[in-house]
């Protein structure tokens, strides 16, 4: 019984790893049937130089401004915002946000992460570009140069950039960045044509980063749509955006993102339309391209707040946005136990300031208040150890019954009997390591989204918590420790040469398909095992030796209930005494 429990953990456990790492996200449950739109294929500029492999995002150039009674065009103007979290450039051509780097995140090359798309098409337009229903209007708003006023005081940063022309044309973007929330843009926007308001679109263009999937890390799905609606969160996947570009309604958040980043428009006031669109990017000197999701909101009128959040999908850091914004992060179905076990990490880590160690004492301290949990299971595994040859004994003699057989019931009341005799319960030996699952699902689910591991060091070659061990030297301590601790787990009803076949074959099969796991998922189930094997010897040292319970064999029974030579009396009775 307790093999067929481990067995099934171990298969849930590689089922689990096997559904994220080839099927990232599920498929939009709600999408209706539209008209295909297809998705938009470019090619990076300049692919062949040396930039194209740099994420830092390339400069995209705008359309040339319409000549107004024949003025020179004036050179656009840089507007920087600098503080302990971002790095960010806005340009007055536009009056779009050109560079949003994340200073406590880095990308694969070590510099701070970029959070504006790096490789995307020439013609692709920058975050919060302004347009309306009118391509006209909208190509025109694109390409302005719009005058600009900032002020950095009180710890809040403003910009005002306006626009107008003698046609009528007035437009006007207010950003706004607070020190409390700096990965918080909120924006302020209008459009007006003859004194006329117009509705207002803010597309973020093509998201986010890079758009490259770092093979090194066991699961980082590209770019795909999310957003919260009626409680629910809805992730596309971009094979799909096609089906459904538009979605239209009240949101709690929507827009793109990641595995770790997030780039959405956060509890927009009244409804609003989103639109996406898959941007594939062939670039020369990486085979698989870059691939990013194109998004913009359209706003009925005037945006009067809108927020726009580009940052991190830490628990935390998005809770002081909104409390729905956590959402973002796919926990999956244990999420009700995985954001304590995450708060629990990260107090300790306050402590121990590595999350490597931070791992390996969370992994401790559950282990510890799972032990009498573990210890009653592994006593009931004793007694039903002990109990095996009578077990059998009574197996043995229906054993040439059919399963349909009316008097196979004779034998499970047999079997109760004998459990009720030698206070065995058999659920009880599985039972308390089924109460374990949830923890173990939730912990996997944390150390595979949790933000903190990325770039995390531990010791020596672990470089990255939530990369592969590059020497696979915690995956090959995992399955070793898997080996004793399932040598030293009692037995019971075990096939002898199906104990040896899993003895051997699920360790070195965890070994292989953990190979390519992050390095703290490894961590955690070593450490895990080597507290089993520590619990194991304790346990059996508490409880002493399986007492040896001799049964004859059925042969020898009825040998004894046959009459002697010569007459005389049976054996039956002393038998029944016996």
């Amino acid at each position: 019984m307790e093999r067929r429990v481990l067995l099934a953990i171990i298969l849930s456990f590689v089922v689990l790893y096997a559904y994220q790492a080839l099927y990232p996200t599920p498929p939009d449950q709600t999408a209706q049937p539209k008209p295909v739109q297809s998705s938009k294929t470019a090619t990076a500029p300049n692919a062949s130089a040396p930039a194209a492999s740099n994420p830092t995002p390339s400069i995209q150039p705008s359309a040339p401004l319409p000549a107004e009674s024949g003025a020179p065009q004036v050179p656009a103007r840089e507007i920087v915002v600098d503080n302990a979290n971002v790095h960010a450039v806005f340009t007055s051509r536009g009056g779009v946000l050109k560079s949003w780097q994340l200073k406590k995140y880095h990308d694969e090359q070590g510099r701070p992460l970029e959070i504006v798309a790096g490789h995307a098409p020439a013609d692709s337009p920058l975050p919060f570009t302004l347009g309306t229903d009118d391509a006209a209007l909208s190509g025109l708003l694109a390409s302005a140069n719009y005058t600009v006023v900032d002020s950095d005081a009180n710890g809040k940063w403003t910009s005002t950039f306006e626009y107008s022309d003698v046609s009528g044309v007035k437009a006007q973007k207010v950003f706004w960045i607070a020190a409390a929330q700096p990965y918080v843009i909120n924006v302020k926007a209008s459009v007006t044509r003859g004194g006329q308001v117009l509705p207002v679109t803010l597309r973020w263009g093509p998201a986010l980063g890079s758009g490259y999937t770092i093979k090194s890390r066991s699961y980082n799905p590209p770019p795909q749509p999310l957003f919260y609606k009626d409680g629910k969160v809805t992730r596309i996947t971009p094979a799909k955006i096609a089906d459904q570009p538009i979605h239209e309604g009240t949101f709690g958040f929507g827009g793109v993102d990641d595995h770790y980043f997030l780039t959405a428009v956060v509890r927009p006031e009244g409804p609003i339309r989103l639109q996406y669109a898959a941007v594939d990017v062939t670039i020369a000197d990486h085979p698989e391209g870059a691939h990013y999701v194109d998004w913009s909101a359209r706003f009925p009128s005037t945006v009067t707040a809108a927020r726009y959040f580009a940052g991190p999908k830490d628990f935390d850091v998005l809770a002081a946005v909104d409390a729905d914004l956590v959402r973002a992060i796919d926990f999956g179905y244990f999420a009700w136990l995985v954001v304590p076990l995450l708060r629990a990490l990260k107090w300790i880590n306050v402590y121990v300031g590595n999350f490597g160690w931070s791992i390996v004492i969370l992994t401790v301290l559950i282990n510890l208040v799972m032990f009498p949990l573990r210890h009653k299971s592994v006593v009931s595994m004793r007694k039903m150890q002990e109990i095996q040859p009578e077990v059998k004994a009574i197996q043995d003699r229906y054993k040439n019954l059919k399963m349909s057989d009316p008097a196979r019931g004779k034998m499970n009341q047999e079997m109760m009997d004998l459990y009720k005799a030698r206070g065995v319960n058999p659920a009880s030996g599985c039972v308390p390591m089924l109460l374990t699952l949830p923890v173990l699902f939730a912990f996997y689910s944390m150390l595979s989204v949790a933000i903190e591991l990325r770039g995390a060091p531990f010791i020596f070659w672990i470089h990255d918590l939530s990369a592969r061990d590059p020497f696979f030297v915690f995956p090959i301590a995992m399955g070793i420790t898997m080996f004793i601790q399932q040598k030293m787990t009692p037995t019971t009803g075990v096939d002898p040469t199906q104990q040896k076949m899993m003895l051997f074959m699920m360790p070195v099969m965890m070994t292989f398909f953990m190979g390519w796991a992050a390095s703290g998922l490894t961590i955690y189930w070593t450490v895990s095992n080597i507290w089993g094997i520590g619990q194991q010897m304790i346990t059996s040292k508490l409880i002493g030796p399986a007492a040896v319970r001799t049964v004859r064999p059925p042969a020898e029974r009825q040998m004894k209930n046959v009459k002697p030579v010569g007459g005389g009396r049976t054996d039956q009775a002393k038998e029944r005494k016996s």
